[in-house]
């Protein structure tokens, strides 16, 4: 895809998310690779009301190359894609429900929602939890950064998920996903839900990867 119709579906997918109320304000950053670096939503702005023309375009050293200045947690893309070469594209959200999750305590930081749905195996696989960091502390990079080789998504505690994918839509979806995994964890919080069994998941490594 070009660098012009990808600046489209970053706008019409962020408007997406915006209105459905996936992320609210000017919350959430989403990125995707070019072939002579990678486009990121710019700082304070709102993923609803997007100007295709003004998404920041950098360098693989991350540094502006047009568009208005990106987004603070530039930083936390640009470690997952040092760690993860075949990432086109990463969604980072503060949606409610995975943020919700990720200020439980009793989660397990290895692997947080359990698995409850085939597709949130096929898209999420394991999800590890990020120890809490302030927003834009560079340090969280180095966090991120020792699980995203491993991982295609980490909880950010108290923060919000970072989903990679192969492409924008794939991570979209991802995203989506978790955000329906998290919602149905909170609904079904000490009910003893019946999960699928670990014969179950493999399978669907086997058929899916991941």
């Amino acid at each position: 895809m070009n660098e012009s119709r990808l600046r489209e579906e970053i706008t019409l997918l962020g408007k997406s998310l915006f209105d459905r109320g996936l992320t609210s304000g000017s919350s959430g950053n989403i990125s995707a690779r070019v072939d002579d670096g990678w486009l990121l939503t710019p700082t304070n702005s709102c993923l609803g009301r997007l100007d295709p023309a003004r998404i920041s375009k950098l360098d693989d050293a991350g540094n502006l190359l047009a568009g208005d200045p990106p987004s603070k947690e530039s930083f936390l893309h640009a470690a997952v894609y040092g760690e993860r070469p075949g990432a086109g594209a990463i969604v980072h959200l503060h949606s409610t429900h995975s943020v919700a999750v990720s200020c439980l305590p009793e989660v397990d930081p290895a692997d947080v929602l359990p698995p409850l749905t085939a597709y949130y195996v096929m898209r999420i696989g394991t999800l590890p939890l990020v120890p809490y960091y302030p927003p834009g502390d560079l340090t969280l990079a180095d966090a991120v950064r020792g699980l995203a080789g491993k991982h295609s998504a980490v909880l950010l505690a108290n923060h919000g998920p970072v989903v990679a994918g192969k492409t924008l839509e794939a991570a979209v979806y991802a995203t989506e996903e978790l955000e329906e995994t998290a919602r149905l964890y909170l609904l079904l919080h000490g009910r003893n839900p019946r999960c699928l069994t670990a014969d179950q998941v493999a399978e669907l490594r086997r058929r899916f990867g991941g």
